[in-house]
């Protein structure tokens, strides 16, 4: 760590001589600077497991960060804010942007230290995500956010999570020495292709974001090696790195966007890509109209994509392709898989491989390797599965137990999609998850048909 202290001293003086010192008091600098980065939603779980060594303050839980929740079921927070919100870029869509008329401030080092120290204190956090506008240029915000990790962690000795954002542009010996900070760095993508960035951020430049992501995986990479060898050598970046991008502000598809996700998973080894739905803060023409606001469904659908790709295996052109390249809003991706793939169903529970119970509808992860465990021993039965956690509503289409179905349902897409997605028709369930609805005179075995008012007379005078 000599070279980080030598690089804090050589450029200690320039920090400070370039952060201005307003008269604004520390909580309304925070009131600005936390409203202005609620719009960045890339920071959840850490995946870092640090533990109190005694002498610093804070640890890291491995279980999550901010808007997250642990493995005990806590719910844990961090404080979110920007160093600047001063920016000397215009992009359309950004409430921060140069030629809007909004309140400005900036946080010195000193400032973000205190206010992350004090909250710590009193039990209101337990990390700090740091991201920042651009003031005066790349290099310059990037050695400012710097000199605050540094100070946070060598003056005020405080252990905790923190994820901040490296800056497209800045030196890449900040970015580097930043690394050795933080727990978990981030660079935006901001917008899915380079049109649309070049439509609406026309000062940034997509190789220029990639850059800096490469440069954090390949140090990644490095660190790993390093590690190995010297068991006390600095870890650099240990919770990965993330990236985010904004749906809605361009007309980008689905697929598209799910796409570009998997080649940044494939090609950065990226630990999560965060979906935004774009909110319009800024009145402009280059911008969509959104009558119906925020395209908050659509971003829930990419999330759920999002999942599949890393969790259960999918592949971006098996969930969508040119002629269909808008996610079904009505079913749930997998729902959406397993409905125009019938082919693959009804699955055997007892003897499917782990691969093939990934794909069936109701059947996460858990309960997948929870099936592959609890069959070693016997045969499941559906109360057996309703107990592992499989969603039986959903699953009861695509499944058999020792070779038959839950009940006698239909291997047909309409009958599937609109049992899975109206209440009217719907298989109904008892409190035990087991039974048909109580049936009546009038049943016709698909529970469709309503009696009509004859039968109904002709049935009081007992004539059925």
């Amino acid at each position: 760590m000599q070279e980080l202290v030598t690089y804090e001293r050589k450029n200690l003086n320039i920090i400070e001589a370039g952060v201005e010192h307003s008269e604004m008091s520390l909580m309304d600098k925070l009131g600005i600077l936390a409203d202005s980065a609620k719009y960045d939603v890339a920071c959840t779980s850490s995946g870092v497991e640090r533990k109190g060594n005694g002498k610093d303050m804070g640890n890291c839980i491995k279980g999550g960060i901010c808007h997250s929740f642990s493995a005990d079921g806590r719910c844990i927070s961090l404080l979110k804010i920007l160093q600047t919100n001063e920016c000397i870029y215009d992009c359309k869509y950004c409430i921060n942007r140069r030629s809007n008329d909004v309140p400005r401030a900036t946080f010195s080092p000193e400032e973000v230290c205190t206010l992350t120290m004090e909250f710590y204190r009193r039990n209101y956090i337990e990390g700090l995500f740091l991201s920042s506008g651009i003031v005066h240029s790349p290099t310059y915000t990037m050695e400012l956010i710097y000199r605050t990790i540094y100070l946070l962690r060598k003056k005020y000795r405080f252990n905790g999570y923190i994820h901040v954002k490296a800056i497209p542009g800045a030196d890449p010996e900040l970015i580097r020495l930043t690394g050795f900070l933080a727990d978990r760095m981030s660079v935006n993508l901001e917008l899915p292709t380079a049109e649309g960035l070049k439509e609406l951020a026309p000062n940034k430049h997509r190789r220029t974001i990639l850059t800096p992501m490469r440069q954090i995986q390949n140090g990644i990479t490095a660190n790993k090696d390093e590690v190995v060898v010297y068991r006390n050598a600095p870890r650099f970046v240990s919770g990965g790195q993330s990236t985010q991008m904004i749906i809605g502000a361009t007309p980008e598809s689905d697929f598209q966007i799910i796409n570009v996700a998997e080649s940044l998973y494939q090609k950065f080894d990226l630990k999560r890509v965060f979906y935004s739905a774009f909110v319009k803060v800024n009145e402009d023409k280059a911008l969509p109209a959104l009558p119906g606001g925020p395209p908050l469904l659509r971003e829930h659908r990419l999330y759920q994509a999002d999942w599949l790709l890393r969790f259960y295996g999918f592949k971006a052109s098996e969930l969508l392709d040119e002629k269909r390249p808008f996610f079904n809003v009505m079913l749930d991706p997998k729902e959406d898989w397993a409905v125009r793939h019938l082919e693959v169903f009804p699955i055997e529970i007892n003897r499917a491989p782990y691969e093939m119970l990934l794909r069936i509808p109701g059947v996460g992860v858990r309960s997948a390797q929870r099936i592959m465990m609890a069959r070693r021993t016997a045969n499941l039965t559906f109360r057996d599965l309703k107990k592992i956690g499989v969603v039986l509503k959903r699953a009861l289409y695509f499944i058999t137990c020792n070779g038959r179905m839950m009940y006698p349902t239909k291997l047909e897409e309409d009958y599937i999609v609109r049992n899975l997605t109206t209440d009217k028709d719907r298989i109904k369930f008892g409190s035990d998850g087991m039974t048909y609805k109580q049936m009546s005179l009038f049943d016709n075995g698909s529970f469709n048909a309503e009696p009509s008012q004859r039968t109904l007379l002709s049935s009081v005078g007992g004539q059925l």
